[in-house]
């Protein structure tokens, strides 16, 4: 295929990345380990590890890991807790001891949470206590034989962690009573681990490094099985595509997104450990007030989010005067940047969103922008290198530039399938390699793609397209509206209509004016025939919001 984003690559970028330099993700960690063992890896709540700490502490609980009853290299090892020094401590610990790390949404239900560790036949969890509450309610449901708990306070310095420990359990009383079992606490574990060096183990290319579940917004979850050389590729990927920007051993990356999410586990955890960088964990970025107090705080040169996180930020008193003087890079994804967020970015931090798109299915990596754009440009960027990415019809023909279909992609980041269902893997994966996306998209002349919406929630009105996200787009510009989140709804005349459910920046906002906005830069049949105000959307545990929790 005519691969024409080629002409539009940053002077410099390789077409093709070697996959081949490492042959798993615990030996990149090991390599940055080493070389950059002095320099501070993971900060949270005011306690710093080094490389050589997390060496350390990563062989001691690779150890223990090894060392307990029936377990197999390729066996399951659930990681169940927000952004912690415990999360990296536990997926480098898992990965160095040949196991594969199950990545679980502290948030999950009961009936979520067993549905991901039944469906991964898990053995062991290493979860925070604040969540083991969920866990009691399904263990004996699942193939789990040991728990790891752990408090947030556990690796913080004494006596902070104590007084953390002691405050959130007994004064905040955030962790509901449980009752686990044979359970070991996380630094018992990792005492034990230190008396026996850790086993190195023969890990294959095709190893599965992350059992990475997706698809829970649109029904039961599944599996992504992410091999060691699916993980190198898109690090490779990422790494060539940032090269220009970043500096070895001394970048400080905010990692507000949860590490259990595809995107801040490949780009701030993995991506930046390979340059030598400081990761600065963000526990709860919800509570955006403390967490614009820690931005006053620390000064950093990159962050990743989301569009619900930057504007946030953005709506949140004091954010206008944290220290930008160090930020180079602003990589947004999990869900369309809109332009007024960007905008507003641009001109608060005085450094632009450069927009990537990705799945967990891939890594996430597929597209990113050039590093070099002055101001936003609207697009998902340019196939990152050994990435082919093309248009396609209902039927799987290619569709010309300029012609809006599916976006599908093909490259080495590419996942092996979910995790015991084949048929679910066929129907995404073809025969010729192409994973199918579901988003409707559309390439321009450069090469540069455009994310037009999710096929699934397009909204046909009398025949005719309308795609929530355009609608989005121009609400938000509205200086009254903080977030929205658009639909369709069932009509006798029309078949749908678009419906829209917004959270005010404004109280005195009506729906008229709303209506009137949008007539001004949209074709009548695209304008909200309904308008709902509330005081909050569903979101994702990284905070894209739920349209089909909103259509339910």
């Amino acid at each position: 295929m005519d691969k024409i984003w080629l002409k539009s690559y940053p002077p410099g970028m390789p077409e093709t990345i070697d996959v081949d330099a490492y042959r798993s993700v615990s030996e990149v960690f090991e390599q940055a380990a080493k070389k950059y063992s002095d320099s501070p890896a993971f900060t949270n709540l005011g306690t710093t590890l080094s490389y050589a700490d997390m060496d350390r502490l990563t062989s001691q609980m690779a150890s223990y890991l090894q060392q307990l009853p029936n377990m197999r290299k390729g066996d399951r090892v659930a990681v169940m807790m927000p952004n912690v020094l415990q999360n990296p401590v536990a997926i480098f610990g898992i990965l160095r001891a040949g196991f594969t790390v199950v990545n679980t949404n502290p948030l999950y239900t009961p009936r979520e949470l067993k549905h991901q560790l039944s469906d991964s036949g898990t053995k062991v969890i290493i979860v925070m206590e604040n969540f083991c509450h969920t866990l009691t309610e399904v263990i004996d449901e699942t193939a789990i034989q040991h728990v790891i708990t752990t408090q947030l306070g556990d690796l913080l310095k004494f006596p902070k962690s104590l007084i953390v420990n002691l405050v959130i359990k007994y004064v905040k009383k955030m962790v509901p009573p449980f009752s686990v079992s044979n359970s070991v606490n996380f630094k018992t574990a990792l005492n034990q681990g230190a008396r026996k060096p850790h086993e190195p183990v023969d890990i294959d290319h095709e190893d599965i490094a992350f059992l990475q579940y997706t698809g829970g917004t649109t029904g039961v979850a599944k599996g992504a099985m992410l091999t060691n050389r699916n993980m190198i590729a898109n690090m490779q990927q990422a790494s060539a595509w940032i090269k220009d920007s970043v500096e070895e051993n001394k970048e400080t990356v905010i990692t507000a997104l949860p590490l259990y999410h595809i995107f801040s586990l490949t780009a701030n955890c993995l991506t930046f450990m390979k340059v030598g960088a400081q990761n600065y964990l963000i526990t709860n970025p919800r509570d955006m007030p403390n967490f614009v107090k820690e931005l006053q705080n620390v000064s950093f040169t990159a962050i990743t989010g989301v569009n619900t996180l930057f504007n946030g930020l953005l709506n949140t008193p004091g954010f206008d005067q944290v220290d930008f003087s160090r930020l180079k890079l602003t990589l947004g994804g999990g869900m369309a940047v809109q332009q007024p967020v960007a905008e507003r970015w641009n001109k608060v931090t005085g450094v632009p969103v450069i927009e990537a798109y990705g799945l967990t299915e891939t890594c996430p990596a597929v597209c990113i922008n050039p590093l070099n754009l002055k101001e936003f440009n609207g697009s998902i960027g340019l196939p990152i290198p050994s990435t082919e990415v093309s248009i396609q019809d209902e039927n799987g023909k290619i569709l010309p530039q300029g012609e809006t279909g599916e976006l599908c992609v093909r490259g080495p980041q590419v996942m092996k399938g979910y995790w015991n269902q084949e048929d679910e893997t066929r129907k995404v994966i073809n025969s010729d390699g192409w994973l199918k996306t579901g988003d409707a998209a559309i390439m321009d002349s450069k090469g540069f793609f455009k994310v037009v919406d999710r096929l699934k929630d397009m909204i046909l009105v009398s025949g005719f397209n309308v795609f929530p996200n355009e609608v989005e787009t121009v609400i938000v510009e509205h200086e009254g509206v903080l977030e929205v989140g658009v639909i369709g709804v069932p009509d006798e005349a029309a078949g749908e209509i678009v419906k829209a459910v917004i959270v005010k920046k404004d109280q005195s906002l009506k729906e008229e004016e709303v209506i009137a906005h949008c007539r001004k830069s949209l074709a009548g049949y695209k304008v909200p025939r309904i308008v709902e105000f509330r005081t909050e959307l569903p979101k994702t545990n990284v905070g894209k919001i739920l349209r089909r929790e909103l259509r339910d």
